[in-house]
């Protein structure tokens, strides 16, 4: 299975203070509620998140035959399967060491 990333989340507590930061580091600029461009792959913005990350979201062709050699592999589904029209079917995952990732089927 070949993915490439296509999208990144981040997860702070306090999203203004992520603008800020984040702007100022790398010139992010808002793009829309909970989203900035870099300039080569889209991130999404949320606030609220108590357990802080950033997550990589790859992209497959096939996202149930990808989640169900995630489980094959030793790794889990986190949540649902998620389907939000442009962006496209996507789920979070963990590896075999709870480390979280996201796949992503395009529309």
């Amino acid at each position: 299975m070949a993915a490439d990333p296509s999208y990144v989340e981040l997860g702070v507590p306090d999203i203004d203070a992520a603008h800020a930061f984040y702007g100022a580091l790398f010139g992010w600029v808002p793009e829309g509620p909970g989203q900035v461009q870099t300039g080569t792959l889209p991130v999404g913005m949320h606030g609220g998140d108590p357990n802080a990350h950033f997550e990589v979201f790859f992209t497959v062709e096939d996202l149930g035959a990808s989640l169900t050699r995630v489980v094959e592999l030793g790794g889990s589904a986190v949540g649902e399967v998620h389907d939000e029209g442009a962006f496209g079917r996507w789920s979070e995952c963990q590896d075999d060491q709870r480390v979280r990732f996201g796949l992503r089927q395009l529309p």
